[in-house]
């Protein structure tokens, strides 16, 4: 869904619209619209956090002067401000995700995919990236979060898709689907998701 929503990857049927654009009729400009964050790291670790940021506003069509203006507020908004002329090489694995982030930012998008941000995080870091996706959904801001942590699903999101095995089998707010089970104040979305796609080992 991702690739062909960033439009590496063509749908075989169907459509996706961003913004009203069709990723079939202008892929050009649903990607101006769209901030990506991968779960494998995108950045360069012989630059510094600010180089790396600014360079891809650069390449998202930014000026010098704006890419690094833009660079140096998501690189606050992530907690990063202290590190900005460090190399990307010497963060931690937090770090380097919260870079990531800054990233996907930097150009302002429409649309902000975060695929699995938090994997592998210190517990600083992925509390931060909560504070920064709440601060950024507050703002108005839509997000497309992908995880296999219903913990965070419950907390960061209005709406839910539960995917399995590449077909939606459920959707709706946190509170709705655990309501679906019983009572959404002791119910968790893990339950809900084990009831929907069982409990057997996946290869």
């Amino acid at each position: 869904f991702l690739r062909i929503l960033t439009t590496i990857l063509p749908a075989d049927t169907g459509d996706i619209t961003v913004g009203g654009i069709s990723v079939k009729a202008d892929p050009g400009a649903v990607r101006a619209q769209l901030g990506v964050c991968p779960q494998d790291l995108a950045i360069y670790e012989d630059l510094t956090g600010l180089e790396n940021v600014a360079f891809f506003g650069r390449l998202a069509g930014l000026s010098r002067r704006a890419a690094r203006q833009s660079a140096e507020k998501q690189l606050e908004l992530v907690g990063l401000t202290d590190r900005a002329s460090d190399r990307a090489g010497t963060y931690s694995g937090g770090m380097k995700r919260r870079l990531n982030i800054a990233v996907a930012l930097v150009a302002s998008p429409r649309l902000l995919l975060l695929d699995e941000p938090t994997v592998g995080v210190d517990p600083q870091s992925r509390n931060r990236i909560f504070e920064v996706v709440e601060s950024l959904r507050d703002e108005g801001m839509t997000i497309v979060y992908t995880t296999h942590y219903m913990e965070e699903a419950d907390r960061l999101c209005d709406h839910v898709l539960v995917v399995d095995l590449g077909r939606i089998v459920a959707q709706g707010s946190p509170v709705e689907l655990k309501s679906g089970i019983g009572d959404p104040e002791e119910v968790t979305l893990e339950q809900v998701f084990l009831g929907l796609t069982g409990r057997s080992l996946r290869e």
